[in-house]
């Protein structure tokens, strides 16, 4: 049977305290569950243990059938890899084997240590196992994934591949491979919104049962059939979609409420009958017997223990508050980079959330930069408003001058005391990490640290880079209700439709380097499904004209 079965999970790090425990859900045959909690809580880690690619320290699990596995990294390490290389890591195991040792044998015949004997071996190993259908699998899906086409898996590198490329050609061999179960990290990441709906598409129609991290609400809302939520270093099932799942959560924080209250009341009700007792037992040692019987009803109940709290919520306080600045923030006037996007201009105003869209590739960071003034366009000019602050948060979280550095010294250096870079943390929930340098954070965790940071620098203008990438969900929640407070201007590229919906109007650039202006968020989504082309643009501008 295709399912997942988890029971009592225990795991610690090494060296750290326990992660999770007690940790048990099943996902049906056919189910499409996802994995929800805050950065940190363990949700990768699972399915690490899933996959065998650490142990836990107490527990089991069972996985039904033949399963595949995707991290939220796939191809993103080695760009000097081939594509065969990346392709048979997300194999099944033994084809996976098998195109290893096919590749080793080439190596072995090609440096003169192997006579033949051993390439044959392996290339019949190979094709016993299916590895020619395998291959016939990646053309197809290349065909549908890959801008330009593949001609050699074995010479094309990883590298010439764009994120979106790598992360959509992997998910297209998994949804379609037919694995009984597949374990996908973060699926969502790297793909822009047309890809993001191509996915939802895809794991709708899978018949595949799925157990999936990810933190795209759109997409929850829209393909999860069971949410497991990891939270209190133990875990609970809201059996439905993502879209009822904040109402659920409320609901059982309050039902914890009231059980560990009436515990309570009943374990005051029973020590104070003992207490009674007790007093009547030493005036008449008939009623010994009853004191007696009281005070093991009392040991027993406390002994069984009270029913779980309420889970503490994290609570992370963004608090961005910006300044005033000139009407006219930005000026961009006949602006181009290399052959991205044609030469295009508009203003941006003070006050104003203008979202940058299009699909992967199309040059939205590469404009971010020119607008922080990183590079400069190679047509047309920038100009900044008076009393203008520009502050930038990056997509990967690339900051030189944060490694080696602990958290608290990287904060302390924009709040000038330790006991205010303290208290900062922990608005960010980041005070566990205060002495853990930069580079050994998650990756929220780094996001995290480098919005704090923006807000202590007091910036006006925001040029955030797919921001809410690497967030839980409730830190994407906390940095949307703060950016809707911000007393400044924000320019943002991401592919997130939920942090999308709260930005004022948008600019789209297009794969054949056409931009245009799109007055609200609806009218955003249909041009991203349905973008018109150049020539559709320059009639529709002749027939204004």
């Amino acid at each position: 049977m295709s399912s997942i079965v988890i029971s009592d999970l225990d795991y610690a790090p090494p060296g750290a305290d326990s992660l999770f425990f007690d940790v048990s859900f099943n996902v049906a045959p056919g189910d499409h569950a996802a994995i929800v909690g805050a950065n940190g809580a363990g949700k990768s880690t699972i399915l690490r243990i899933l996959t065998g690619e650490i142990d836990a320290d107490g527990g089991e699990f069972a996985i039904g059938g033949s399963f595949l596995t995707m991290t939220q990294d796939v191809g993103m390490g080695q760009p000097d890899a081939s594509l065969r290389d990346m392709l048979l890591e997300v194999a099944l195991p033994e084809l996976r084997d098998a195109g290893k040792a096919l590749v080793a044998a080439e190596a072995a015949l090609a440096d003169g240590t192997d006579d033949g004997m051993g390439y044959a071996e392996a290339i019949t190993a190979w094709g016993d196992l299916g590895g020619y259908e395998l291959e016939s699998d990646w053309a197809a899906a290349a065909e549908r994934s890959v801008k330009t086409k593949v001609d050699d898996f074995t010479t094309r590198k990883v590298g010439e591949l764009s994120g979106g490329e790598r992360k959509r050609l992997v998910l297209d061999l998994l949804l379609t491979s037919g694995a009984d179960v597949l374990l996908l990290d973060e699926p969502d990441n790297y793909l822009d919104i047309p890809t993001r709906v191509w996915l939802e598409d895809q794991i709708l129609a899978c018949q595949s049962t799925i157990l999936m991290v990810s933190h795209d609400r759109s997409l929850l809302e829209r393909v999860a059939t069971k949410i497991v939520v990891l939270e209190g270093a133990g875990c609970w099932v809201h059996g439905g979609s993502y879209a009822t799942f904040p109402e659920a959560r409320a609901a059982r924080q309050a039902q914890l409420g009231d059980a560990l209250k009436r515990w309570e009341a009943e374990e005051r009700r029973l020590h104070a009958h003992m207490k009674v007792m007790k007093v009547r037992a030493a005036q008449n040692f008939k009623n010994a017997t009853k004191a007696n019987a009281a005070e093991t009803r009392w040991e027993k109940f406390v002994k069984a223990g009270p029913p779980p709290p309420p889970v503490r919520d994290e609570n992370i306080h963004v608090n961005l508050r910006g300044a005033d600045s000139a009407r006219r923030v930005l000026n961009i006037v006949d602006v181009s980079i290399g052959d991205l996007f044609f030469p295009f201009t508009d203003e941006v105003h003070f006050g104003e959330r203008l979202g940058l869209i299009g699909p992967n590739g199309t040059g939205k960071t590469h404009l971010l930069r020119a607008l922080a003034g990183e590079i400069e366009p190679d047509e047309g000019s920038i100009g900044l408003g008076p009393r203008t602050s520009v502050g930038t948060f990056t997509q990967v979280n690339d900051r030189p001058d944060f490694l080696g550095r602990e958290a608290v010294d990287i904060v302390k250096e924009r709040t000038r005391d330790e006991e205010g870079a303290m208290k900062s943390l922990a608005r960010y929930g980041l005070a566990n990490q205060a002495r853990q340098e930069f580079e050994t954070l998650s990756g929220g965790q780094k996001a995290r640290l480098e919005i704090l940071c923006l807000e202590l620098e007091g910036h006006n203008v925001l040029l955030l880079d797919e921001p809410t990438d690497n967030l839980d969900i409730e830190s994407s929640e906390a940095l949307e209700k703060a950016l809707d407070g911000f007393e400044g201007t924000v320019v943002a590229v991401s592919h997130d439709r939920t942090f999308l919906e709260s930005l004022d109007r948008f600019v789209m650039i297009n794969d054949d380097g056409s931009v245009y202006s799109l007055p609200d968020y609806d009218v955003a989504m249909k041009g991203l499904a349905d973008p018109p082309s150049v020539a559709t643009i320059k009639l529709a501008k002749s027939l204004t004209d």
